[in-house]
């Protein structure tokens, strides 16, 4: 009988599949965290209709392609963002796996990559990065570190200090110069769980490539909607972005930088 080692898309399919079951998921949590509604009970519904959506009718992008985006009971048109979450997430999951393997460390940096998304979401939404994504984040990254041989106990709790210490200090000194918040307490322990999750250099990495993304996008929007002020825009989803390369290819990306540099 032959072993699933000799058919390795069977893995790279079965990724894919968990990511998409996963994905449904974190379509709760982005609707359901910010209204302090549980993300357990009661199950889903139509926002339009409130009635129960049947299991069949919540097979990830199969269910949204044969009711043609539409609720069955009342026709109301499903957002395209629910089956494309679940396609990003299927897509992490797989990226993950492709970077790490079927091993420990998928099972940590995939739920962590997924924590992320909803992190973005849930900042481009509504403003706010939910603490019962950020600080349960926190204490699982630096427990993961003292158990799992990846990331090392030490640099975690380095990452977890100059991640949240770096953004807390920055968010002072701006509100003290601009006498107004410019970076909010959800940014700071986000950044912490990822200093958790990916040790200082981690930290390092994603602030650079955060503020360079961020910096790129906002000047991008200011010459399209000719403004000359600043344009408000959430830092969450591009301290994930960072974050995420990191992940993939942080190592490569730094050496790469440091091969540029005059020896």
């Amino acid at each position: 009988m032959e072993t699933l080692e000799l058919h390795p898309w069977i893995f790279d399919l079965l990724t894919i599949l968990i990511g998409l079951v996963l994905g449904s998921f974190l379509n709760v949590c982005i609707y359901r965290l910010p209204r302090d509604v549980s993300i357990v009970r009661p199950r889903s519904g139509c926002p339009s209709c409130n009635q129960t959506i049947a299991w069949y009718d919540n097979i990830p992008l199969v269910s949204y392609l044969f009711l043609r985006g539409k609720c069955r009971h009342c026709g109301t048109g499903i957002p395209l963002r629910y089956p494309l979450i679940e396609a990003i997430t299927g897509l992490l999951s797989w990226l993950v796996y492709y970077r790490f393997g079927a091993g420990i460390a998928y099972c940590i940096y995939f739920p962590y990559a997924a924590s992320l998304l909803v992190v973005s979401v849930i900042d481009l939404d509504h403003r706010i990065i939910p603490d019962e994504i950020s600080l349960p984040g926190i204490l699982i990254g630096v427990l993961v570190a003292a158990v799992a041989p990846i990331t090392g106990l030490v640099d975690s709790l380095l990452g977890l200090a100059l991640g949240g210490g770096s953004l807390l200090l920055v968010g002072m000194a701006y509100e003290a110069v601009r006498k107004q918040e410019g970076i909010g307490g959800g940014d700071i322990k986000l950044l912490a769980m990822i200093g958790a999750f990916t040790g200082w250099k981690g930290v390092v990495f994603t602030i650079f490539g955060g503020s360079l993304i961020a910096s790129i996008v906002g000047i991008t929007l200011m010459l399209v909607r000719r403004t000359n002020g600043q344009v408000p825009i959430p830092f969450g989803p591009f301290l994930s972005g960072a974050s995420f390369l990191y992940l993939l290819v942080g190592d490569r990306l730094i050496q790469a930088y440091w091969s540029l540099l005059p020896s």
